[in-house]
């Protein structure tokens, strides 16, 4: 017993540490790739020409927008103002792209997703440091006592 204490200590160390990598891998990798803009930003970069294509997700009221330097945005527009947004981005020559209520859908439900893969990748590695604590813990004392050495 005493041996396998010995020996799980490092490895639940090692475990936990895996952990908080993997939690801090997926917080950025789960990311978003777009940066959110403010709804006069985008007008602005249409205004100047600087839009290279834009999709609009009706259920979410935003733009994706890709730029011509490469950046990808993301702006939201008021309630009622995708016809118009839309017809401003066709005026100035912009390929657009509507989603499907479907894909809008998929976007949405996809959004909600990566909050409970964070939370839930946040429970583990608190219950993982938890346990390593303890077994710290345990192990500190029983060497204090003289249990073992």
């Amino acid at each position: 017993m005493k041996t396998a204490i010995r020996r799980a200590s490092p490895l639940l160390t090692l475990a936990a540490l895996a952990a908080a990598l993997l939690a801090l891998t997926a917080s950025s990798a789960l990311g978003a790739v777009y940066q959110i803009e403010h709804f006069s930003v985008f007008e602005a970069q249409l205004k100047a020409g600087q839009i290279h294509e834009a999709t609009i997700n009706r259920r979410l009221r935003t733009v994706r927008v890709t730029l011509n330097d490469g950046r990808h945005v993301l702006a939201q527009y008021a309630p009622h103002e995708e016809p118009k947004v839309k017809a401003e981005l066709v005026a100035r020559h912009v390929p657009v792209t509507v989603l499907s209520p479907s894909q809008a859908k998929k976007e949405h439900l996809k959004r909600g997703v990566h909050h409970k893969i964070r939370y839930i990748v946040g429970g583990v590695v608190i219950a993982i440091v938890v346990i390593v604590g303890g077994v710290i813990l345990y192990n500190r004392r029983k060497r204090a006592a003289g249990g073992y050495r």
